[in-house]
């Protein structure tokens, strides 16, 4: 078997206690990356809560809704799923048996709430030493709201990411995609690969403690850290950008088109392509500093001229001078992009009722590329093979 074939993580075994979007992304990630992840779920409720988050949802050959909605199979494919009720003695003394053979576990229950199934982190890794075990929530094991729910928009809310998204005079505004809980996964990734690296070393596992307010703080970013430098809470602005002018989404005559001049240079090039000569001399906008300071003066003077101009000539025009810029698509013309094509950004995998199409990995390796091995699984659907496997290795050899 190839390096190609077998991913990074070939050997790694992830159990995934997880469900919805936070988890189920990180361990999508540790999947295409080669692990093998036993996603469990709850037969009593239907599995995963996204599974009936539709439509859309995939049909059977019969045009009949089964439970892979388009939610589920954004962060679910490359996993095994078992089926198992965690508040039964039985589904207990199975997920602890996958817990023995796991390097990893990663759950997102409310803190404290697995001990009472002997699911927790100080109960498996003191009886697993080398375990890697990660819990994800609202706010984390520790602080004042530990014991609080959490979700995306609370999140997006709390860590303050809502107070500068949307127009100065409009509402405070989500972003459009559950951004909290994917970067809250992707953050943990990161934990797990690097306790796993401590753990290669030492032989010593750890519990990872991901908050999805946590890391929706920590991607505050410039934002935060203009706010922690300067005292002064930051404002909406919309598609602006609070430390560039010109930089965001500009008014064409037939739509929009994005502008990002990042410097001096760039500048006074964007003013040659629009017949704006002297305005990069002028002093109040030969800086950045300086188009900070004067930014709505400064936006009354290219508006009007973009605004005639078609988006795809203003896009045309600034290539042509090596200025950022760049076009507003909607998901159609994405996945439909040749550039998307390109870069493998559209897969297809088969499914128990079809193919679905899915969303490509980002990651593009050398030596061990992501894989594409299995198509988000139905609820349950793995069930006797995990338990087959689980009953082989505990008869031992033949």
């Amino acid at each position: 078997m190839t390096d190609a074939s077998r991913g990074a993580l070939d050997g790694v075994t992830v159990l995934d206690l997880s469900r919805i979007l936070a988890g189920p992304t990180c361990t999508q990630l540790l999947g295409d990356l080669g692990a093998t992840v036993w996603k469990v779920e709850n037969p009593a409720t239907g599995g995963d809560d996204t599974r009936a988050w539709g439509p859309p949802f995939v049909q059977d050959a019969e045009g009949r809704k089964t439970d892979l909605s388009a939610y589920y199979l954004c962060a679910n494919r490359n996993k095994s799923s078992i089926a198992l009720d965690l508040a039964s003695p039985e589904g207990q003394r199975i997920a602890a048996a996958l817990a023995a053979r796991a390097d990893i576990v990663i759950e997102n229950w409310k803190p404290g709430s697995l001990a009472k199934y002997g699911l927790d982190h100080a109960t498996l890794c003191k009886r697993h030493p080398g375990l890697v075990y990660c819990s994800i929530s609202g706010y984390g094991q520790t602080g004042p709201n530990r014991d609080k729910p959490g979700y995306d928009l609370m999140a997006q809310g709390y860590g303050g990411i809502m107070s500068l998204t949307g127009a100065p005079e409009g509402e405070p505004m989500k972003v459009g995609v559950g951004i909290a809980d994917v970067m809250c996964g992707m953050y943990a990734a990161i934990g797990i690969l690097a306790a796993l690296r401590h753990r290669d070393r030492t032989g010593e596992g750890q519990h990872v403690d991901l908050a999805l307010v946590d890391s929706q703080m920590a991607w505050t970013i410039n934002e935060g850290t203009n706010y922690l430098q300067s005292g002064k809470v930051p404002e909406r602005r919309g598609n602006q950008h609070p430390n560039i002018v010109p930089y965001g989404v500009f008014e064409a005559s037939d739509g929009h088109a994005i502008v990002a001049v990042g410097n001096d240079g760039q500048f006074a090039r964007f003013c040659d392509a629009f017949g704006l000569a002297g305005l990069e001399s002028d002093p109040d906008f030969a800086t950045n500093p300086a188009r900070i300071a004067n930014r709505e003066a400064l936006l009354a003077r290219i508006a009007p001229v973009l605004a005639k101009i078609p988006a795809a000539e203003i896009v045309s025009r600034l290539e042509a001078r090596k200025v950022p810029v760049g076009p507003i698509h909607d998901m159609a013309q994405v996945f439909a992009s040749d550039q998307a094509q390109a870069r493998g950004m559209v897969v297809e995998m088969e499914s128990r009722h079809g193919p679905v199409r899915l969303i490509g990995n980002p990651l593009k390796f050398s030596r061990t590329p992501v894989r594409y091995a299995k198509a988000p699984p139905s609820c349950g659907e793995d069930s006797e093979t995990i338990l087959a496997e689980i009953a082989a290795e505990a008869a031992g050899p033949a």
